[in-house]
């Protein structure tokens, strides 16, 4: 039996919350601080580190990622010898502490395997070598394609201590594919994930989407039936977006209730299914088998501060500021920005420009959102602990709103706020009604590139 669309007044698909603030929301940071004082008083035992890659072989149709299609001869070279400068700039500026360490390490893109064997060697060396990370002993999640999931890739992403392969198919039906602005055949895919089994990495992910253009439930049980085929200790069930700028979002973007019934239906379905195949819900979006490894505390998170970002598109956190390098969808001004940074001396990496400070209540905002929007739910007593109030206290009105609407209960005893299977569905809308007056100002006004 499926349930019909909860008439709220907005979509249940509203925004995707990855993370927050968004990037739309920072600006140039006037006083451009050194990343020397940035870091200087923060806790440095569990840092996470991330290495940007912005390139592709293709840029599908839904893509609004920082990336550009391939690279002219020399510039994966030029890039990471940037990425070098700026990860030896940005240890120096974290300081000779003996507590520094890197509990978690991510390479995401773009695609990071469009770096060609001997290429992905340097990007862990500069890792490892540069930042001190030591890759072997922690989680570290590459993302990958089906065209780049080459056997002297993958044989380079094992030795050097991969734990996580997320494969982007999106779906196993050709035509579908070809509907989302995505080139690729599924025999080419299922021999990239017989390769990626043969590598013997620990835990693959395969993304699928659902809402594409001419999928029905029986394809998309197609796709869900060929992905748990291969035993994947992960999925990733993603709705599509039309996204300005982006190869579908000539099509415009306006409110199409049909096409909300039809994501609801589809990510139902899929939930129902991946949890009659022994899956396990832990937000939205992600599905991991029962028997599957752990991943570490944060699972990929970007839950707590003490995040380092290093290239184009990378972001970082402190507990007082968020940062990054300029932000664009345009495929013309994404080579600018790639440009300028490949161009830039050591020297030019020692400060951040643009970024949003954490002040007045956004790291309450934040820690609540990225709390509630998973399985497990809010610790209301660990938020007290955190923020000196509980949640209700500081967020009443918002979280009244979810309980009225069937989206939120207590759940597991008093100290505990959890979204209920509906609120999980509507996650897209929850999460940004949780935004701050200021950072909805601030994405309005973002001038789109």
């Amino acid at each position: 039996m499926t349930t019909a669309i909860q008439h709220t007044g907005t979509s249940p698909y509203q925004s995707y919350v990855y993370a927050y603030p968004h990037k739309t929301a920072y600006r140039p940071l006037p006083d451009r601080p050194l990343l020397s004082g940035l870091w200087a008083g923060e806790p440095k035992d569990t840092l996470s580190l991330y290495l940007h890659v912005p390139f592709c072989e293709v840029r599908c149709g839904f893509c609004n990622l920082f990336t550009r299609i391939g690279a002219p001869d020399g510039l994966t070279t030029a890039y990471l010898d940037a990425l070098e400068r700026q990860a030896t700039t940005v240890r120096e500026a974290l300081g000779d502490t003996a507590d520094l360490r890197f509990a978690t390490a991510a390479f995401g893109g773009g695609t990071p395997t469009f770096l060609t064997a001997g290429e992905l060697t340097r990007l862990c060396d500069i890792a490892e070598h540069r930042m001190g990370a030591d890759l072997r002993a922690v989680p570290l999640s590459v993302e990958a394609s089906p065209a780049t999931a080459t056997a002297d890739r993958l044989d380079v992403l094992a030795e050097r201590g991969t734990t996580r392969l997320s494969l982007g198919v999106q779906s196993f039906v050709d035509t579908e594919a070809r509907a989302a602005v995505r080139p690729q055949r599924r025999a080419d895919v299922e021999e990239a994930l017989a390769r990626i089994r043969d590598a013997g990495l620990p835990v693959l992910n395969i993304d699928l989407i659902y809402g594409i253009d001419g999928q029905t439930d029986a394809s998309w049980l197609v796709s869900l039936n060929a992905a748990l085929a291969w035993r994947p200790e992960e999925l990733y069930l993603y709705p599509l977006y039309v996204r300005p700028l982006t190869g579908l979002g000539r099509r415009g973007s306006a409110a199409d209730p049909a096409w909300d019934e039809q994501r609801l239906r589809l990510y139902r379905l899929g939930r129902d299914h991946l949890l009659a195949n022994g899956y396990v819900q832990t937000s939205m979006r992600m599905f991991r088998r029962a028997d599957a490894p752990s991943q570490g505390a944060d699972d990929y998170a970007c839950q707590t501060d003490g995040m380092i970002g290093l290239g184009c598109g990378a972001r970082s956190y402190t507990a007082g500021l968020h940062y990054s390098f300029d932000y664009a969808v345009n495929m013309h001004e994404i080579r600018a920005i790639i440009d300028d940074y490949v161009a830039r001396p050591a020297a030019d990496f020692a400060r951040a420009e643009y970024g949003r400070p954490m002040t007045g209540d956004e790291p309450r905002r934040r820690h609540l959102l990225q709390s509630l929007l998973q399985a497990e739910g809010l610790d209301t007593t660990d938020y007290r602990a955190r923020f000196g109030a509980y949640p209700a206290d500081d967020f009443g009105p918002e979280l009244s709103r979810f309980a009225d609407r069937g989206w939120l209960e207590q759940q597991g005893g008093p100290g505990r706020l959890r979204l209920t299977p509906e609120g999980l569905a509507h996650s897209d809308a929850i999460g940004p009604e949780l935004f701050s007056p200021a950072v909805r100002a601030a994405m309005a006004a973002y001038e789109r590139k």
